[in-house]
């Protein structure tokens, strides 16, 4: 009987995931610090493209992304909780130029799903306060929205 290893189960979730469209992309290839979890290429790609037609510019973006950024590793729930309702519900974001009416950011595409952009990543060593390397993340966006580790480990 062939046991179950840690490879295997990646392998098991990768090919899963594959079949359902998702891109495959192996954690070191991501160019990033090991304390960044989002993929921030991925963010902005999807920031520009959403709101292209509002202007937004390379700046607000930014702002967007540190918006996320900033939230304290120190209160997980809290910091969680708020993500995951930006997630859901969107947020007004006032822009740089005052002139322009506020936008109403969503950082996922709920009503095209095409417009989203999709990632399976394994080996994607996140460093803040302990070294971790989960089995497989799900982003979408640029945003670690679910992590599969059979570990345990929290």
């Amino acid at each position: 009987m062939k046991r179950f290893t840690e490879e295997r189960l990646e392998k098991a979730i990768i090919e899963l995931f594959k079949k359902a469209d998702y891109p495959y992309v192996k954690g070191e290839a991501i160019s990033r610090r090991t304390d960044d979890v989002l993929i921030k290429e991925d963010l902005k790609q999807f920031l520009q493209n959403q709101y292209s037609a509002e202007d937004i510019t390379a700046s607000e973006i930014e702002s967007i992304i540190r918006k996320l950024e900033i939230l304290p590793s120190s209160d997980l729930y809290e910091s969680n909780k708020s993500i995951m309702r930006w997630v859901s519900d969107g947020f007004v974001f006032k822009r740089e130029d005052r002139s322009k009416k506020d936008l109403f950011i969503q950082l996922i595409d709920y009503s095209k799903a095409d417009k989203n952009i999709y990632k399976i990543v394994n080996q994607f060593e996140i460093d803040i306060h302990h070294k971790r390397i989960p089995d497989a993340i799900i982003f979408i966006n640029g945003l670690p929205l679910l992590i599969l580790d059979h570990s345990g480990q929290r």
